[in-house]
């Protein structure tokens, strides 16, 4: 079986085991689309994105447009490479027709959702948000529509009870890797074959906004045990203690008895740190302050005193949230 002439499009750290496995197959990567290079960091240095590093370690060429729709010059190479597939990983730019189109057998995207659920920007956040039990990974033939194009292979695995959305999103990334070395032979030599996507079940994972990283204490235990994990590690979910913004990276529903009627947000223990919810309370057991280390909630009381009848607070107005 003769290896397949590849494009790879893709961007961030989700997207570096898909090319790393298709490395490994011995397939013949003709070109790499990322994003251009982004400031980061404290002094906002020119980064470039994780696969465009892993492309340039193995000699790949790279091209880092700032978006596609329109650029003949692109559409000319891709269509010049004489490819056989496209393979799409999180690359973050709207692919046009003409680029779908360029080589022989089309685009295949690997998305971190069971689709029709959770089409979009933000499938892994979304899943742990809304307390699903499992998510997955779909590798679907691309079309002009949001993740609507019909589906090649499917595989589900469960949303661990302490799952956040960064142990989800390197599972993920390593199933997408693992089916995509699977799916792409059958798919290219006649084996398997597209089907369309379920009319019922479509769902949106619409991108995350700043303004859902600020804990709001007045909701139950365990929609707020979720809305942390879902943002952990970044952008961390956001609160204030005593002046200080906080980030709280982990959190369970705790059976603690506290205070009656104590308000919500108002520290009920510091060991184990709860806090009182809208609805029973929440045991956090990972924090992080601005500039510093996330820290297990033991070692983090050793440098911040946080006591019982103490209260996280909204941000104070005219500042900005940790």
């Amino acid at each position: 079986m003769r290896p397949l002439r590849l494009a790879f499009m893709g961007t961030p750290d989700f997207a570096v085991p898909a090319l790393e496995r298709l490395i490994a197959e011995g397939h013949d990567l003709r070109l790499v689309l990322t994003q251009p290079p982004r400031p980061a960091g404290r002094g906002h240095r020119l980064r470039r994105s994780p696969v465009h590093e892993l492309a340039e370690r193995h000699g790949i060429p790279v091209h880092t447009p700032e978006r596609l729709k329109g650029d003949a010059a692109i559409v000319e190479e891709l269509t010049g490479l004489d490819l056989d597939v496209a393979v799409v990983v999180a690359y973050g730019l709207i692919l046009p027709r003409e680029v779908l189109e360029a080589p022989r057998l089309g685009a295949l995207n690997i998305h971190a959702s069971l689709l029709p659920r959770w089409r979009g920007a933000a499938p892994i956040q979304r899943a742990i948000l809304a307390g699903d039990r499992e998510t997955g990974i779909t590798i679907m033939k691309m079309d002009e529509g949001l993740d609507t194009g019909p589906i090649l292979a499917r595989r589900a695995i469960a949303i661990r009870p302490d799952e956040t959305a960064g142990t989800l999103h390197d599972r993920l990334a390593a199933l997408g890797a693992e089916m995509i070395a699977e799916v792409l032979p059958a798919y290219a030599f006649g084996s398997l074959t597209p089907r369309p996507q379920p009319q019922e079940g479509v769902t949106y994972a619409r991108k995350i906004e700043k303004r859902e990283t600020r804990i709001d204490w007045g909701e139950d235990a365990p929609a707020l045990a979720r809305r942390i994990r879902a943002f952990s590690p970044a952008p961390g979910a956001r609160a204030w203690l005593d002046g200080e913004p906080l980030k709280i990276l982990m959190a369970r529903p705790s059976g603690h008895v506290g205070k009656e009627g104590a308000p919500p947000g108002t520290v009920l223990a510091a060991s184990p740190l709860v806090v009182a919810c809208g609805d029973g309370a929440v045991e956090i057991t990972r924090l992080q302050r601005p500039g510093r280390a996330p820290l297990e909630a033991e070692e983090f009381l050793r440098g911040f005193r946080i006591e019982p009848g103490m209260r996280f607070e909204p941000a104070p107005a005219g500042k900005a949230s940790a």
